[in-house]
């Protein structure tokens, strides 16, 4: 198995050197990484049901879709990720114990009693510290998992919602559970790289990883290209979540209302209003300027901006605009 040797901490890059792994390389595969904070969602979700929309905004988070399934994670520069990449029997790749089994083992030895439980979960004294994830291409399996080890949990916390009651939707939702940090478990502490240091040596010391790879200047280029095509796209990262109906209260000036706005691959394709004021005209101007935009804060903006005549000041347009969201 190669280890691949990973500096980037570009988000972006690596969610898609992942891909590029899985399809474009044949050799079984280790890799550990870190990202700058970024919240990385499962492919079959629905990606505004799952973020504080404001917050990430304010705090420029890169919001990312991943390959995997499962749910919602947070990702900092206190979180370590490791990924499996491997071939095999397609009937027999996906095995959540058999790749946490190494990880398991290694925690271990730092005198950190992890136990695999759940689905997807590895937990120390019940509190969640490694969420983990499988896709299956052609003969080859990624598995890829994070590991909490001095994250800011607050901002992990903050940055995820909880169930959100706004949505009405089929997609994968995400599995809260309380959480915690390695470090606050450790006999002896150490910094995260020291960390990463001993997850890469006991996967050494039992022959899981038996050579070193860096990738050349033509995976990178083919692993940015991967970005600039899915990686960094709102098609991929919002418009691919599952159709949904959105609903809120809105209220501008004296119009109040309780509002559905239908959304299919990120396309708004309808908005219906209360019974009460489904005739009313500020409902049908308003219907009429946002039909068939994104649901995109951007394009919903300059959609209002050219309906200004609706609104009394940029203000109202502003407030409604932080409603849909």
């Amino acid at each position: 198995m190669l280890y691949i040797s990973r500096s980037e901490t570009d988000p972006y890059f690596n969610i898609a050197a992942e891909e590029y792994v899985l399809k474009e390389l044949s050799d079984d595969v280790f890799m550990l990484w870190q990202n700058e904070p970024s919240i990385i969602v499962g492919k079959h979700q629905n990606t505004l049901a799952e973020i504080n929309y404001e917050y990430v905004q304010k705090h420029k988070i890169p919001v990312i879709r991943r390959i995997t399934g499962g749910g919602t994670v947070y990702h900092d520069l206190g979180n370590l990720n490791f990924s499996f990449v491997k071939s095999g029997k397609r009937e027999q790749l996906v095995n959540f114990k058999a790749f946490t089994d190494p990880i398991i083992a290694a925690l271990k030895t730092m005198s950190v009693d992890a136990k695999f439980e759940g689905k997807n979960d590895l937990r120390v004294q019940g509190k969640k510290i490694s969420g983990n994830a499988e896709h299956v291409y052609k003969n080859r399996v990624l598995h890829h998992g994070t590991l909490l080890f001095s994250s800011e949990l607050e901002k992990l916390n903050e940055s995820i919602l909880a169930a959100s009651k706004n949505f009405d939707d089929k997609a994968v939702k995400s599995n809260r559970s309380e959480v915690a940090n390695i470090l606050d478990f450790l006999h002896i502490p150490m910094n995260i790289q020291n960390f990463r240091k001993e997850i890469l040596k006991q996967m050494m010391i039992n022959d899981k990883v038996a050579e070193i790879y860096s990738f050349t200047d033509e995976d990178k280029k083919k692993i940015e290209q991967l970005v600039e095509s899915k990686y960094s796209q709102w098609s991929w990262n919002y418009a691919y979540s599952p159709k949904y109906t959105f609903t809120k209260n809105i209220q501008i000036a004296d119009f109040k209302a309780s509002i559905q706005i239908i959304v299919k691959d990120g396309i708004i394709l309808d908005i219906i209003f209360d019974e009460r004021n489904s005739e009313n005209q500020f409902a049908k101007e308003l219907k009429k300027a946002l039909m068939e935009s994104k649901h995109e804060p951007d394009e919903i903006k300059s959609r209002l901006m050219s309906a200004s005549s609706l609104f009394n000041d940029e203000s109202e347009i502003l407030t409604l605009l932080q409603t849909l969201f």
